[in-house]
């Protein structure tokens, strides 16, 4: 080897751990929390439906403690990096699949945005994550200039922002100032509840702020709104839209650090029965540590600590077995204090450790005793009649995104579905039918593997009066003028059915409880 060989070989191993130093200092200035543990998320012990079970919950710091729980990676990606959950591409099936709780200490006053950072840092600690950025074609609406502008160009100078006017006989009216046509573009979907979170992208090639007040109703959706009143247009195209990619992760996470065990009772608390000319009624965490529950009965109490979901059209009783007659006419307020709170808490309360300690404040008070188990309950079995799905052959990672409504159609709630078993569309199917879907959904198709398909329907004041739930057997889907269709109407043109049966499912059973609570 001559002198210059071993000049440049000594030249670019000191070049390599400079770079290695470097990235190394790197992650050792990145945010990380004092303290994390991750592991499987464990059954609950309430009787959530399904769809609630499935939902990542938490996201806040209580006394130094950041928790997330029944988070899939999916979602513990898209909180790190701040995008949607479907703006999350790539990585193998598992990750919309498998559930973690996060615990983990912070600094008390960390802000959201530091909290990201440290989330990331975490992920790629335990799990291995690796992920870039870049972008993708999603189905999302273009906001686009028409030929008669409607808008006032505003002042220089002026505050920016859109604010909702009270509602009348004309319906829901917002007022924006000194806005600039991406920034409306960005809130529309919040603004108007529209377009179900697809992408809406600024394409007018308007400049600076405009002044304009917008008006809809049920009769003048927000699409024509938009249209008639402002002369801009909502088309559906292919948007690029910015994603994160994961390039890889490990499945099982890395070695955790232990944490303290949170408070699971409160630190006082204040239980008599509602004045007998009171009409509060209502539920809530408040941000210094504070529960206060007003005007609900002992079973409500119940049903709210074991989160026993009532739907708008039904009250789920049968999920909530032997709980003594007469026991339900008096009516109590509640008041306690969640230890550790105050300052330390940023963007809000953890509602799920209230839950649980009302729970133990139940149980104390009113020497409430239960167990959890299998009953037969109202529900619905999804059975394929004629099944018009596609079966997905490119093992895409299972998921139903927000989609654009179908051209011609009322403003609807629209999904994008690949590779979903039917028993994970029954699972979702309280989730995405509200009014229309009132009990459990098991699947009983015989459907096996995955499916693509779209499922697009309309809330219920859009489809010409009928009836939310089942329709009657025989009567066929209804053709309504504009294309409104329940989704029990849209499961239909599937080649898939709902059928009240009854299943069994966990109901809470109470084996003893008091007319009264003890002393406060």
């Amino acid at each position: 080897m001559t002198s210059i060989t071993r000049r440049l070989v000594v030249c670019v191993v000191a070049c390599l751990v400079i770079v290695g130093r470097s990235r190394a200092q790197e992650r050792d200035d990145r945010p990380v929390f004092e303290a994390a543990d991750i592991h499987a998320s464990a059954k609950d012990a309430g009787i959530r439906l399904p769809y609630i079970n499935s939902e990542m919950r938490g996201g806040y710091i209580r006394a130094g403690r950041y928790e997330l729980r029944s988070a899939t990676m999916s979602d513990l990606i898209g909180t790190a990096w701040g995008v949607d959950t479907d703006k999350v591409i790539g990585g193998p099936a598992w990750l919309d699949r498998d559930q973690f709780d996060v615990i983990a200490v912070a600094p008390a006053g960390t802000t959201p945005e530091r909290l990201r950072l440290m989330l990331r840092s975490l992920l790629e600690d335990r799990f291995k994550l690796t992920v870039h950025s870049d972008t993708r074609d999603f189905r999302g609406y273009a906001l686009t200039a028409g030929g008669h502008l409607q808008l006032k160009e505003a002042a220089t100078g002026g505050e920016s922002g859109c604010q909702s006017l009270p509602p009348n006989s004309q319906g829901n009216a917002v007022s924006c100032h000194n806005i600039t046509m991406a920034e409306f573009a960005n809130r529309l979907p919040r603004i108007a509840r529209c377009c179900q979170a697809t992408a809406v992208k600024d394409l007018t090639g308007l400049k600076g702020g405009w002044d304009f007040t917008i008006r809809w109703n049920e009769d003048l959706p927000i699409y024509d709104a938009v249209d008639k009143q402002l002369g801009l247009k909502l088309e559906v195209q292919q948007i690029p839209m910015p994603v994160i990619v994961v390039d890889s992760v490990n499945e099982k996470p890395g070695e955790s650090q232990s944490v303290a065990v949170a408070p699971s009772r409160f630190e006082v608390a204040d239980i008599r029965p509602s004045a007998p000319e009171s009409t509060q009624r209502g539920f809530r965490v408040e941000q210094g540590g504070r529960l206060d529950a007003r005007g609900f009965t002992l079973k409500e109490l119940i049903k709210l600590a074991w989160e026993i979901q009532d739907l708008d059209v039904i009250d789920n009783d049968d999920m909530l077995v032997d709980f003594p007659k007469g026991f339900d006419a008096t009516r109590f307020d509640i008041v306690a204090e969640i230890s550790g709170t105050g300052s330390h808490t940023t963007g809000g309360v953890d509602t799920d450790a209230a839950r649980l300690m009302l729970r133990a404040l139940l149980t104390e008070r009113f020497r409430l005793a239960t167990h959890i188990e299998e009953r037969p309950v109202a529900a619905y079995a999804m059975v394929a009649v004629k099944a018009k799905l596609k079966k997905d052959d490119a093992a895409s990672r299972p998921g139903c995104r927000n989609a654009p409504a179908p051209s011609g159609m009322s403003p609807i709630f629209s999904l994008h579905c690949q590779n979903v078993t039917m028993a994970q569309l029954a699972e979702e199917l309280s989730a995405f039918g509200g009014l229309y879907v009132t009990h459990p959904v098991f699947d009983a198709t015989g459907l096996r593997g995955g499916w693509d398909f779209d499922l697009s329907w309309s809330p219920p004041h859009l489809v010409g009066g009928r009836e939310p739930g089942l329709p009657a057997p025989g009567t066929p889907v209804a053709e309504d003028p504009n294309g409104a269709l329940t989704i029990v109407e849209a499961l239909n043109k599937l080649g898939l059915k709902l059928e009240p049966q009854k299943h069994p499912m966990p109901v809470l059973v109470i084996d003893h409880v008091e007319p009264k609570p003890t002393d406060n």
